[in-house]
């Protein structure tokens, strides 16, 4: 692959040369403040993707999941989400203490359509709407909270061209399952058996209670 030639686009002005210019209503779609669709919007999602990037440009996308409406509106122009239990890595956290951008695509299952939100964070500790984010006896120890500054939706050709939501083409079983990935790629030293039984049924009853 290497070898391969490979033309790469350089400047503005090639890519636009490429792509062309955006419609108008494309080009001016994006908000600054939450709409009533988009508070709904997100009283009915329970998934997003939260993209971030350190000083130094290295980047990271991570998944937050919650019963819909985990992410609290807290004003028009400010969104709250928990943080639960997990990994501990916290590599968007530590991205967000040197640059606070960042990006969120938020999903409705079925949906094609999303909500993107793009704005600036800070990492909260404590704060009276911590309570209102407890879910299955978990309050979270740290929250994000975001400054909005630009919100719009995108629609669905993503979606109708990988065909996502349709069940015909899902294959669950095409690839090995967690614990035989998690064997081979970063836990080789625990016994398969013990991985099976770790990312077993049980695992689920323990996501608000272990990393």
């Amino acid at each position: 692959m290497r070898d391969e030639p490979m033309v790469e686009v350089t400047s503005e002005e090639e890519l636009r040369a490429l792509v062309g210019e955006p419609a108008p209503h494309a080009l001016n779609k994006t908000r600054t403040a939450l709409h009533r669709l988009d508070r709904e919007w997100l009283a009915h999602s329970p998934f997003c993707l939260i993209a971030t990037s350190a000083a130094d440009g290295s980047c990271d996308v991570s998944p937050k999941g919650d019963p819909p409406g985990f992410t609290l509106v807290l004003d028009e122009r400010t969104i709250a989400l928990p943080d639960r239990p997990g990994n501990k890595r916290i590599d968007g956290m530590l991205n967000l203490l040197t640059n606070p951008h960042l990006g969120l695509i938020y999903f409705l299952p079925g949906r094609g359509d999303t909500l993107r939100i793009n704005g600036r964070a800070r990492i909260v500790r404590e704060a009276p709407f911590f309570d209102r984010m407890v879910a299955r006896g978990n309050r979270p120890r740290l929250a994000l909270v975001v400054e909005i500054e630009e919100i719009f939706h995108h629609c669905s050709k993503a979606f109708l061209r990988s065909g996502t939501w349709d069940p015909q083409t899902w294959q669950p079983d095409a690839l090995p399952n967690r614990a035989r990935l998690a064997k081979a790629l970063d836990r080789s030293g625990e016994s398969l058996e013990f991985l099976e039984e770790y990312y077993g049924p049980s695992y689920a009853r323990k996501i608000y209670t272990e990393g």
